[in-house]
């Protein structure tokens, strides 16, 4: 079992890395997703972060 990890600013680009990622040869076994803002000197800054949990589809020898 293993574990990526995603985070980006925009929600789109979190959608175009995770979509890049499903194209791999891998069994997905869960996604956790989440959405999180903060303030920095006036201005309002969002993250947009998913954890998928995986297993590798090679063969192992």
């Amino acid at each position: 079992m293993r574990v990526a990890l995603f985070d980006c600013e925009h929600e789109k680009e979190l959608e175009k890395e995770i979509n890049d990622f499903l194209n791999k040869n891998i069994r997905i076994i869960d996604i956790k997703y989440q959405i999180s803002h903060f303030f920095a000197i006036n201005e309002q800054i969002y993250s947009y972060s998913a954890m998928i949990i995986y297993e590798n589809n090679e063969i192992k020898v």
